[in-house]
Parts: C-alpha cells; structure tokens; sequence
C-alpha cells in the first residue's frame, strides 16, 4: 500500500467525506459561510446544489461541525423516503425518540399527525433556551413531490417572530431546476439563499492537492510536479472526486515505481487506468472586457434600428415652395431659304454719290 511506502498516516485522497480534508476553495468558503449566516438568521428554506463530485456532503460535514451546542441538527441521507419515514427520521436525530423504538417499529403505528405535533412540541421547547433546529436532507433532487410538499409544510412551524426549523436542501443541479416547477411555485418562494459549488480551477487544484497532502502527511516527501498538475486540471475538469481518484491511482503507481515525484507520465497512465479522456487542445476566444462587450452591444442596436427605420425619418424636413407659373410659349421663327444670285441681280442697285474733293488751297 502506498500509505506506508510514502508514510502517510491516512490515505489523502480518500472518498469519504471527511470534513478534515475539506479544502475551502471561493465558491465553497462563500457557500458554507452564507449558509452558517442564514441558519443563525433562523431564515426558513437555503439551497446548496453543485455538480457531481464538487463536495457538497464533505462541506455539509464540515458545516454541522461549525454550529454550536445549542443547535440540534438532523441530516437525512436518503432521499427515498415517505413522509412518514422522513418524520421518524428527524425525531430519532432530535433525540425525541430512541433508535430502539424506530427498529422495533413501535412508531408505525403512529400516524401522521401525531409524529408532526411531536416535531412541533420539541421544536417549541427549544424557543426558552435559544435553541436552534436544522435539518438537512443530501442528494434532494430525489425527493419525491409529496415529500417535497411535507418539508414545505414544516417550514411553516414558526413563532410570530421566527422560524421553528432551519431546512437546507442539498442535491445536484436539476434540484434547482426541479424547485422552479410550476408545482413547487410555493416552497421556491421561501428559499432564501441559492448557494452553487463550481469546480476548482487551475490554481485551486494546486492548493486542494496541497492540502490534502499535508492533512494525511505523516513523513511524507512526495510532490507532484507543476505538469502533472496541469494534467490533473485536464482530467478532471477540476471536479474533487474525480481528482482523488486519479491522484490515489497516480500515487499508487508512483510507489510501485519508487518515486517520491509524481509526473506527467504516471497521471497519464492513472488516466488510462480509470478510462479518464484527456479534453483536446482547441482554441479559445479570447476574454473579452465587459467594457468592450457593452460597446459592441451598443453598436449592434444602433445598427439594427438604422436598417428598420426608414432613411427620411433621419432626413430634415424641407419647407414646400409654391411651383412657377408656365412661362408663355412664343410662336417659332418661320423659316426662310437664303437669298440666290438671280434675287440679288434682280434687285436695283443704289449707288450713293461720291463728295466733292478738297481743295487743299481752301482754308
């Protein structure tokens, strides 16, 4: 076993939703830190969803660790419940009820009702000392509707001035899909918090595999190297789960080959082992300032009301003038033939007389 060879006091990349290895990356440290907000607020429904494998049961731990003594908590890990089952469940949590009496089915006989008006005692007598009650119920994209309602109808037992029980759901992506349903219009209108757990990115997987390394590190010396990071990134897409096991993979092969240095090529080779794709290359657009993508929006609306509004809207407007009168036409010059030499001879001659000479003598 790698543990031993590497000298870790546990596995680092275990399934188990230990709380210890928690790694609070931004979404994960803003949802966890929200909902401790809410649930000290005493607000009614919160909503924590992700994507498989981002850690949502491993940060529930971690947030039942964080409250106080004076806040009781149930968590409720299967989904497939009825009503009645969801009910005994919060009791037992409560500690209304004994585990005994649940296995031995003396509450089957109790009716709905009953199991509610209980719930509501309890939670009532908490009010005196400032107690709080939370119930959280993980993978909720699986309850049914009738049990969606129940828990809808539970949120209701409040005093004038407060809610009686804090209900956080957790589940996959499509819980929220499922909430925006015309059907459940009612209990999407009281959540108060919608917190999304989003996958690491590059720098965040070098600080998660760094984390978990020093929580189980005992004398251990492995490192991964920078590009065997990049690969890890690439594999996984930065989603936790799939990280510990191509990590644990990687490890294992790297003792087996007594390395203290985990490189591409052993992540490449985990990889394969878990039928993991390496996403190829493509390119990227460019990131785009928002600046600029406002600029560019502008101009395209600009553009389309030029091309749907006619030209003349934008033209100015041009005072009528009254048209001129019609100037009067006059008649064509007839036409004549230019005069022959026989009308020329046939005309007389008018020979004007020559003046008299100067006499140069007379003054």
């Amino acid at each position: 076993m790698y543990e031993e060879f590497y000298g870790f006091v546990q596995s680092p990349f275990t399934l188990a939703p230990d709380p210890r290895f928690l790694y609070l990356s931004e979404s994960h440290d803003e949802a966890i830190r929200e909902i401790l907000h809410c649930i000290r607020r005493k607000e009614g429904f919160i909503v924590l969803s992700g994507d498989i494998g981002t850690g949502k049961t491993t940060l529930c731990r971690a947030l039942l660790e964080q409250l106080d003594t004076t806040t009781f908590t149930s968590l409720v890990l299967n989904p497939f419940v009825s009503v009645e089952e969801l009910l005994r469940e919060i009791l037992l949590d409560f500690g209304v009820v004994s585990r005994e009496a649940v296995r031995s089915g003396r509450l089957d006989s109790t009716s709905k009702h009953e199991l509610i008006s209980t719930l509501h005692e309890f939670l009532l007598s908490l009010v005196p000392i400032h107690g709080n009650a939370v119930l959280i119920v993980d993978e909720a994209q699986h309850l049914s509707p009738q049990v969606l309602e129940q828990i809808r109808v539970l949120s209701n037992l409040e005093t004038n001035d407060a809610k009686l029980l804090q209900i956080v759901l957790v589940g996959q992506l499509n819980l929220l899909t499922a909430l925006a349903d015309a059907d459940m219009r009612q209990l999407d209108q009281r959540i108060s918090l919608r917190a999304i757990l989003k996958p690491l990115s590059r720098v965040e997987v070098d600080a998660y595999v760094s984390h978990r390394l020093a929580v189980a590190s005992g004398q251990s010396v492995v490192t991964f190297d920078h590009e065997a990071l990049d690969r890890v990134h690439e594999y996984s897409g930065g989603v936790p789960r799939i990280i510990n096991l191509l990590c644990d993979r990687a490890l294992s092969l790297g003792a087996s080959l007594e390395r203290t240095e985990i490189n591409p090529e052993t992540i490449d080779r985990a990889a394969s082992a878990l039928a993991l794709k390496r996403p190829a290359p493509g390119w990227h657009a460019p990131r785009i300032p928002k600046w600029a993508g406002v600029l560019l929006f502008v101009a395209i609306v600009v553009l389309v009301l030029l091309t749907l509004v006619p030209i003349d809207v934008y033209m100015p407007v041009k005072l009528a003038t009254p048209p001129e009168p019609p100037r009067p036409r006059l008649p064509a010059p007839a036409v004549t033939a230019p005069p022959t030499v026989a009308d020329m001879t046939a005309r007389p001659i008018i020979r004007r007389p020559l003046p008299p000479p100067v006499d140069p003598s007379t003054p």
